[in-house]
Parts: structure tokens; sequence; C-alpha cells
């Protein structure tokens, strides 16, 4: 069975080119540009990892982590948060996600921080 990702990012561009080569690394991917749409995907399955943009239209990332983190039936699947804003050391304090990245990030570090973690 493949890993799952999902990807909440409200940029179309770029959630189409993570989408794009993810599933290129035939990863099952579903992919969610508000929180609301997250949490309605998270009822029909937990992901074995999640990307997680900061700044979405009806929420904050930040908060989305620490809720995960913060339950019994999330805290272990791996968050990667990202961000266009160069303030990753206030994102770090502010969240125990696994792994933080700056957007514009290059694909072939983001596909190893991926593998890292969802490797079978």
């Amino acid at each position: 069975m493949k890993k799952c990702i999902y990807v909440v990012e409200d940029n179309a561009a770029i959630r189409d080119v993570i989408e794009f080569m993810l599933i290129e690394d035939e990863y099952d991917v579903v992919v969610s540009s508000t929180v609301n749409d997250f949490w309605r995907q998270m009822q029909l399955r937990n992901p074995d990892m999640i990307v997680l943009d900061i700044k979405l239209p009806d929420g904050n990332g930040l908060e989305v982590c620490k809720k995960l983190k913060g339950s019994v039936k999330t805290y272990n699947i791996p968050v990667m948060m990202m961000s266009a804003n160069n303030y990753l050391s206030k994102v770090k304090s502010g969240c125990i996600a696994e792994e933080f990245i700056n957007k514009p990030f290059d694909l072939n570090d983001f596909a190893n921080r991926i593998e890292h973690y969802v490797a079978s």
C-alpha cells in the first residue's frame, strides 16, 4: 500500500507542484487549501506525513500543528511546516514539527526530507 501524504497549501501553484512531485514519487496525495478541508480529510484517514503551510486563509498552520501534536491519535504523524517568511526560529519555538522548510525550496531537498520520514 502506498504511503499517504497530506499537503495543506493555499497557493495553487505551489500545491500543484508538490502534488505532482509526490505522485511521481508514488505517494498517495491528498491536498487541501484550507484548515477546514484538512480537518475533514483527517476524519477519513490519518496520513503517513503532513506538509503544512503556516499562513492559510482560514487559520494558522502553527495552531493546526499544535493540535496534531497534542492528540494521542495524531502525535506520531510527522509534520513538515512550510513558510515563505524567514522566521523559522519563531516557528520552531511555537510548534514541535519534525521538519521546517522555507519557500521557495529546492525540490530535491524537499523530496529527500519527505522520504526520510515516510520511507517504507
